[in-house]
């Protein structure tokens, strides 16, 4: 038996729904707060960042799902905000816009969602799930199970071409010996000529000269140090060059401290360079992707 509805109140849910189809529990919310009110509003949470892997679904496809099966709820978007007083007090407003001043409301969700963070002045209800099913679950079964069909390609290519540029941040390493006399130089196995030692910075790790030092042990199992920072240019990455995605590289120096060089990770082999002789001949020694970092080199008068 339904509960008695009641025509005055609206039921608010605030709620990510970050799934390719709505789950159990999420139809049993909603259909809870239809069966209790005459209005239902939903508002979707919106990261201001696009297509991240917590975040992959925009605002409207994310309304389409719902619709789909719930046509006469209201469906709007309320921005994330780092402050929960401030979050709080934008539902408010949102709320405010939304509905009638006679009109009394309450907000719905589960013990695990937004409940503890409002500090607005509406009536919250929480209500226990008699399941719990986890939507980053659900997204890691999704990536490797998909039906690549025409829509879904199409969904692909609009979630691609909507989100921000990104800029790749990677490190490239001058090791030099004691006096600085020679360098440390790098050869990939399908490469005739050499590169500095380098990689992508790791997302999670705490520095570039955490990276750095990272690096340098991964691809040539040296140990390095006296660590400086020497600048920063745009590689001309052939993977990259006709894509909005580019690679930023910060160039550093740094001392060889101890280790047997020798290739590591993606480096065939490691050799030591005169210092000078790298300088006078860099265009027929090293690869040109690497050019400007030379030239850096030079015009810094670090060699």
């Amino acid at each position: 038996m339904k509960e008695k509805i009641d025509k005055i109140s609206v039921g608010i849910i605030c709620a990510r729904l970050q799934v390719h189809q709505l789950h159990e529990a999420h139809r049993d919310l909603i259909q809870t707060v239809i069966d209790r009110h005459e209005k239902v509003i939903i508002f979707l949470g919106l990261s201001p960042l696009r297509n991240t892997y917590n975040n992959p679904l925009d605002f409207r496809t994310r309304k389409a799902m719902i619709l789909e099966e719930f046509p006469k709820v209201d469906i709007h978007y309320l921005d994330d905000n780092p402050s929960d007083e401030l979050w709080s007090k934008n539902m408010d407003d949102q709320i405010r816009k939304w509905t009638q001043p006679m009109q009394s409301v309450v907000l719905y969700g589960s013990r695990d969602s937004f409940l503890p963070y409002y500090k607005g002045k509406y009536k919250t209800c929480e209500l226990a799930p008699e399941v719990f099913i986890s939507g980053s679950e659900i997204r890691r079964q999704v990536i490797n199970n998909y039906e690549p069909s025409k829509d879904f390609r199409a969904g692909l290519i609009s979630a691609t071409g909507s989100r921000y540029a990104i800029s790749y941040q990677t490190v490239d390493i001058v090791i030099f010996n004691e006096d600085k006399t020679e360098m440390l130089m790098a050869q990939k196995p399908t490469e005739t000529l050499f590169r500095f030692i380098g990689g992508f910075s790791e997302p999670t790790s705490p520095s570039l000269e955490f990276d750095v030092k990272k690096e340098a042990m991964e691809e040539a199992n040296v140990e390095v140090g006296d660590i400086q920072y020497v600048g920063s240019l745009l590689i001309d990455d052939f993977r990259y060059r006709n894509e909005r995605d580019k690679i930023k590289t910060a160039l550093f120096q740094t001392k060889y401290l101890y280790g047997k060089p020798e290739g590591g990770d993606d480096i065939a082999f490691v050799k030591w360079f005169k210092t000078e002789d790298v300088k006078k001949n860099y265009k027929t020694v090293i690869e040109p992707v690497h050019h400007n970092l030379v030239e850096m080199l030079i015009e810094k008068g670090v060699i």
